[in-house]
């Protein structure tokens, strides 16, 4: 359909999308901007950005109501056109919309998330009898006294109505501009006829005039009464009179007076005593209710509410500091051996130097509170710091005070919050620092840990240097490679490996039993697990490196104990053997890899290292009729995918070493499948059990029995070093496997191993893919696999067990 707007015809469709407006009517041939954030609105303006920028504008009956339907909407309202769309930080879209022409809905319906109408257009009324003029005249001049009555409009608005010649258009560019209820003004909007509305409009601009009327006699009543003396004299009055009211008199010199005292017993360098009384004597000069008084009045607060050379003594005893360390957590040798060997160096140089501690490990081990266990045994205040999910640079360094609403950053808040300048400031989650259009907060940390730049700290909103030198940092993180280059070269790591299962035990036993009982009030209840039954949880119901996830599965059976209690029970002991255990928490959680007792060829057990923990990965590999294809399942990343194909690779360059026609792969397909594939796998440790399964399937040959392995191989034929070794050990020994081929590369790793963990184990490290080609086919099925160029060649097709 075709409406006229102004000079000019708009083709309109007759179904449009309906965007409901709240606290806000729109009238034809004005220009208004929309805040549009709602999903559905959202949804409607792209619709109506397809269909020629044309939407319909509606009001809600109640602008509360969040998701508006058919009964919630005004009927009549204006057919607009779409001008702009800005995209604003918040995720909310700016719309300008021009209003064209009044329309009402004859058929709702939904679509999708929006509502589309059948639009019928309301004709525009093109009377222009004498009547009509006289009522836009009239309405005109009511306007006029209304808008040089009321501050809150700038007479500009009259140039633009006397601009206007047509009524229609006149009528609703007053009634825009009139500040009314939104009610009123649908009611105007609904009004059809121009006669209707100019008589209308009349009603409403002599009523507000009255009130107009009366507002400026009263106000002028009051003006004529007083002289300027008088006046003055009574604003001082009256300004006394309120402050004595709000027993705040004398406020200002008070205040100034307080902030004096405060800065008489600050012990802050002499450069931080000066810029305090600078701005103290500005704030004394200033309206105290003025926006500048109060920025002002904050930034002396904090700068006189920091600890400036406010230090807390440590802890002398040293077999004290090392008794706590140990009584807070059970192992972790290697990691309090190191952090005791910092505060030796502490407490005979009597300064932090060097690098700072940052606690790399898996979660629920117990790095955060190995930090908090640090502040109690030296008797230092303690303070945390989340860095998870931080984007903003102004969070460490903080905002100048030009911002609205500025403070300082995260770093100086909490000194504040701990009251000395040397407590234990933890950084936790050091390797999950984001970075965007704000700044680099990674970057800001710079200064902040480095001890040759952090006595001299700077906040952009203190303006000046605060002494971060006596502070201990300690940071803590899952993995060292979410951690950027240029901050780790400012740390010294210390691996926090996963707990062995005998060391869970006796966490269980002795320190998170305890405190879960304390916690439930079961102090006074005797609860009796034995080491069946704790090894039944620790294996069936958590898979992790710490002890997060068994804390919560005592949780669960203790709160079952509880409400047993609760619902009279009587008894004083309570016993948990394995089957109660499973009565209670249901069937296990986690079901461990199963690993064939009796290796098959194509075949093999690798070693993996999770964040949770380690995990073996059995390997197995197919071969089938084809031509030289390669294929990769178990959801493998691109690292293990490379290590597969290299795996390939080298048989195909040794083939004849392993009786093998250099051909085989021509007339075959070989699928390498990793169980477990909806769980991602990536890395290039496994690349020697892939070699040795494919080399089983190829030669039909099992491999030796509870056999796991774990290395990288090279083309050459060497065996690279791996990580997470502790972790893959443990996984072994879980599984039950006995014989572990790793790297000789990851000799030096071997002493660092707790004693527990490789008893029972025999590593044998290899430098190159034949020696662990040896060991895995030993002589066990009567056959052996020729490591020397073989005489004999197999010729193609013709290799056994390939079809």
């Amino acid at each position: 359909m075709k409406i006229d707007y102004s000079d000019e015809k708009i083709e309109v469709k007759p179904a449009l999308p309906v965007l409901p407006l709240r606290d806000i009517v729109i009238f034809p041939h004005m220009i208004y901007p929309l805040l549009v954030g709602r999903q559905f609105t959202v949804s409607a303006l792209q619709e109506a950005m397809i269909l020629d920028k044309h939407i319909f504008l509606c009001a809600q009956k109640s602008p509360a109501v969040e998701n508006p339907g058919r009964d919630d909407l005004h009927e009549t309202g204006v057919i607009a056109r779409i001008l702009q769309v800005m995209k604003l930080p918040n995720g909310t879209l700016k719309v300008l919309v021009e209003g064209l022409i009044r329309a009402r809905i004859r058929a709702l319906k939904k679509t999708g998330s929006f509502f589309t109408g059948r639009i019928q257009v309301i004709p525009i009324d093109r009377t222009r009898d004498k009547e009509t003029e006289a009522l836009s005249r009239m309405v005109s001049e009511l306007f006029t006294q209304y808008v040089r009555l009321n501050r809150r409009m700038p007479e500009e608005i009259l140039l633009s109505i006397s601009s206007v010649n047509d009524y229609q258009r006149q009528s609703d560019t007053i009634a825009a501009h009139l500040l009314l209820k939104m009610e009123t003004k649908q009611d105007l909007l609904e009004l059809e006829t121009v006669k209707r509305q100019f008589e209308r409009l009349s009603e409403i601009l002599r009523s507000e005039l009255e009130i107009l009327q009366l507002e400026q006699k009263i106000d002028g009543s009051v003006r004529e009464s007083l002289s300027k003396d008088q006046r003055e004299f009574y604003l001082k009055q009256q300004l006394k009179a309120i402050r004595e009211e709000l027993g705040q008199a004398d406020d200002v010199t008070n205040e100034v007076d307080d902030l004096y005292e405060k800065l008489a017993k600050l012990a802050a360098p002499p450069e931080v005593k000066e810029k305090v009384e600078e701005e103290i004597k500005k704030l004394s000069k200033m309206h105290p209710y003025s926006a500048e008084s109060a920025v002002v009045r904050g930034y002396v607060d904090w700068i006189v509410g920091l600890p400036w050379n406010i230090y807390t003594q440590d802890r002398q005893d040293f077999g004290k500091v090392k008794s706590i360390l140990d009584g807070d957590h059970y192992g972790l040798d290697k990691a309090k051996k190191r952090i005791l060997e910092h505060l030796a160096v502490l407490k005979v140089a009597g300064k932090v130097k060097g690098p700072i501690l940052c606690l790399v490990g898996p979660p629920g081990v117990g790095k955060t509170s190995l930090g908090r266990s640090i502040a109690r045994a030296l008797d230092r205040k303690f303070v945390r710091m989340s860095l998870g999910g931080i984007h903003d640079e102004a969070e460490i360094r903080g905002h100048r005070r030009t911002y609205i609403g500025s403070l300082p950053g995260r770093i100086i808040q909490l000194l504040k919050k701990a009251g000395s300048a040397n407590p234990v400031f933890l950084l936790d989650e050091v390797d999950k620092i984001g970075r965007d259009f704000r700044g680099d907060p990674a970057a800001a940390l710079l200064e902040v840990l480095d001890p040759e730049q952090n006595m001299t700290f700077s906040d952009n909103y203190l303006e000046i240097d605060f002494d971060l030198s006596k502070v201990l940092f300690v940071t803590t993180a899952n993995s060292t490679a979410g951690i950027p280059p240029a901050l780790m070269d400012r740390m010294e790591i210390i691996n926090l490996p996963g707990y062995l299962e005998h060391e869970k035990v006796h966490i269980f036993r002795d320190y998170l039993l305890p405190k879960v009982k304390n916690e439930l009030g079961l102090e006074n209840i005797k609860t009796e697990f034995n080491d069946a039954s704790v090894n039944e949880i620790i294996r069936d119901y958590t898979r992790e490196s710490g002890v997060r996830e068994l804390e919560r599965q005592l949780n669960s059976l203790l709160r079952k104990t509880a409400q047993k209690i609760a619902e009279g029970n009587k008894h004083k002991s309570f016993p948990f053997s394995a089957r109660r255990i499973n009565e209670l928490l249901g069937a296990p959680k986690y079901l461990h890899t199963d690993i064939k007792a009796v290796p098959e060829p194509g075949y093999a057990v690798g070693l993996a290292w999770t964040e949770s923990g380690g995990e073996v990965l059995p390997i197995e590999v197919s071969l089938m009729k084809g031509s030289a294809k390669l294929t990769l399942t178990g959801k493998l990343g691109e690292v293990m995918q490379e290590s597969a194909s290299a795996a390939v690779s080298y048989i195909r360059s040794h083939a004849e070493k392993f009786g093998l026609s250099p051909e085989f792969f021509d007339k075959m397909e070989m699928h390498i499948h990793v169980p477990e594939g909806a769980v991602p796998k990536d890395g290039p440790s496994a690349g020697i059990t892939i070699l040795i399964a494919a080399l089983s399937a190829l030669t039909h040959t099992a491999i030796k029995p509870n056999l796991a392995m774990t290395g990288e191989i090279t083309l050459t034929g060497d065996v690279l070093a791996i990580g997470g070794l502790n972790e893959k050990l443990l996984a072994a020994k879980r599984s039950g496997m006995k014989d572990i081929i790793i790297p000789f590369r990851n000799k030096k790793d071997l002493p660092e191993l707790p004693p527990e963990l490789v008893k029972g184990l025999n590593l044998i490290m290899i430098k190159k893919i034949d020696e662990a080609i040896r060991i895995a086919f030993d002589n066990h099925l009567g056959r052996k696999i020729k490591t020397e160029p073989s005489e004999k060649k197999i010729g193609p097709g013709a290799s056994p067990g390939l079809y």
